[in-house]
């Protein structure tokens, strides 16, 4: 196929992913007036801030609510969107005890419900929640203001004088603190606490090695989460239609294959190829250190390319998870009487343990050697006690769902690794029914009664599924793994660095560009990333 004519008359940015990374640093630079095209291999825009209708139920695709964190609003703002939002408060539930979270008055509550259910450890939760209220604090500081990325600072003096001056000594002495706090949560757990379910009850709803003061900031992020009327997903169309309206192209249903970055031109599936000035790349990193050619650059270039290249291969994507969405025929009415639309649930008091650990290594380890038997046995274990997250729509807009039905999301941590080996082995379809039924069992079995015989229909999300669809690798749902060394900018006070690469002009931006991740700081990274080539197109 003939190359495009934008190969000889290249965009002067084009932005490869079309999640929220992507879509922002192509709308302020469409906004700036740079002729910007965004490439997304999906037919629709969103990522993992995506939302879609099946048999008049809603559900969203990937995160089950938003967080503020001093950028969601200010970039809402800056670009002239009006997003209509509700809050999405949460429950916590552990067996039967339940507490719905409502102002920083429920934190004593968490420490009551813990106390009843752990008794002989009152002095080590006290320990704790001493900690989380301190991370509190430390939140309050660290999101306290409208993050100034997304202010004119010079015309806004009341902003600088009155609010940025004045925070910045505060931030800067939070971030020493931050710092200091950055071992895994469960080594620090070992400090405080000496009752192994305890601990897990606390930490097992985390991503693996999760830094201490991320983990146990849980309780200010309860406090801000929100909701946009009509989905997640209108996050992410709302800030499409701005770059669309600023005058940027997208491709949705297009895979970039490769990347030559001494002649800057990307080229698509199809053959096609199209020219750039500046290269942001808001998708998996290890996918573009793979497709990129680096014949033609100077050889220094050329080798510290491929050093970076050699560090994203070593690492690996963070944790994933499982998801089933259910189609009930039950009133909203019901499920509300329960709990809140964002619910954290924890069916058993004993804690995981090694099971999704040591138990899960042991079985990846041995796997010629397993038997299904024994596979289903340790799904048995996992499921009843773990820890879950349910998502239910129509309990924050009464019309996701149809009159007098419900749908809910259910999911939990799992690892890709055992989801490909099962498909290698050729029983993954066998293996995502029987983790389904598994879930819904233990769920039906404890909270929701009603789901034993009220079920119309339910599907499921993968780990394998995910990484097919966004293309994540390892199927993973934020940015690296804490377990092994991370290859990229993950301190938050060099965020302004999490966008540089060795290629040159070629920027990256999203969750694979900073770790821990979310959508506030994809957000961030993909206007960095847009400021990186506005400032060095003025110069």
């Amino acid at each position: 196929m003939k190359p495009s004519t934008s190969a000889g008359n290249p965009y002067d940015a084009i932005v490869v992913g079309g999640g929220i990374a992507g879509l922002t640093a192509a709308a302020y630079l469409a906004r700036a007036g740079r002729r910007v095209l965004l490439f997304e291999k999906n037919e629709e825009c969103g990522g993992l801030v995506n939302s879609f209708t099946r048999d008049g139920f809603h559900f969203d695709a990937g995160v089950r609510a938003l967080e503020d964190a001093g950028i969601i609003f200010p970039m809402l703002e800056d670009l002239g969107i009006h997003l209509e939002v509700v809050k999405s408060p949460v429950s916590l539930g552990i067996e039967h005890e339940m507490l719905h979270v409502q102002g920083l008055e429920s934190l004593e509550d968490y420490r009551m419900l813990l106390a009843r259910l752990y008794p002989e450890s009152e002095q080590e939760i006290d320990a704790v929640l001493a900690v989380i209220r301190k991370i509190m604090k430390h939140m309050d500081v660290l999101y306290g203001i409208e993050n100034p990325i997304f202010k004119d600072i010079p015309g806004d003096r009341d902003f600088l004088f009155k609010k940025l001056l004045p925070w910045l000594p505060r931030f800067l002495f939070t971030v020493g603190r931050i710092n200091r706090m950055n071992m895994p949560v469960e080594d620090y757990l070992d400090t405080l606490v000496s009752t192994p379910a305890l601990k897990d009850i606390i930490s097992q709803h985390f991503f693996k090695n999760t830094p201490t003061f991320f983990a146990l900031s849980y309780f200010s992020l309860y406090l801000d989460y929100f909701y946009p009327k009509g989905g997640v997903g209108r996050l992410a169309e709302a800030v499409q239609r701005k770059v669309e309206a600023f005058g940027g192209e997208i491709k949705t249903g297009t895979r970039i294959v490769a990347v030559a970055a001494d002649t800057r031109l990307v080229t698509d599936e199809r053959g096609q190829e199209y020219g750039y000035g500046d290269l942001v790349w808001a998708a998996d990193l290890k996918t573009l250190y793979d497709i990129t050619g680096t014949g033609g650059l100077p050889a220094k270039t050329a080798a510290a390319i491929a050093n970076e290249k050699s560090r994203m291969l070593a690492c690996r994507g963070g944790d994933s998870v499982f998801s089933i969405f259910l189609e009930v025929d039950e009133p909203l009415e019901s499920f509300r009487k329960i709990a809140n639309g964002h619910f954290f649930y924890t069916p058993s008091k004993q804690g995981l343990g090694g099971v999704h650990r040591q138990g899960l290594n042991d079985l990846l380890a041995s796997w010629e050697t397993v038997t299904r038997e024994e596979v289903l046995a340790w799904l048995d274990t996992f499921t009843r006690l773990n820890t879950y997250e349910i998502s239910i729509p129509g309990l924050k807009d009464p019309d996701l769902a149809p009159p007098g039905k419900t749908g809910l999301i259910i999911s939990l941590l799992a690892e890709y690794d055992l989801f490909k080996k099962v498909e290698e082995s050729g029983w993954y379809a066998e293996f995502k029914t029987a983790f389904e039924e598994s879930m819904l069992r233990v769920i039906a079995g404890s909270v929701y009664p009603m789901l034993k015989d009220r079920v119309i229909a339910r599907f499921s999300f993968s780990p394998v599924s995910i990484a097919e669809r966004i293309a994540s690798s390892e199927g993973a749902i934020t940015g690296w793994s804490f377990e092994y060394p991370v290859p990229v900018v993950h301190k938050i006070q060099y965020s302004d660095r999490s966008v540089l690469t060795p290629i040159p002009s070629i920027y990256q931006a999203g969750q694979w560009a900073y770790s821990p991740a979310g959508v506030p700081m994809s957000i961030l990274t993909g206007r960095l990333a847009a400021d990186k080539i506005l400032k060095k197109r003025t110069v």
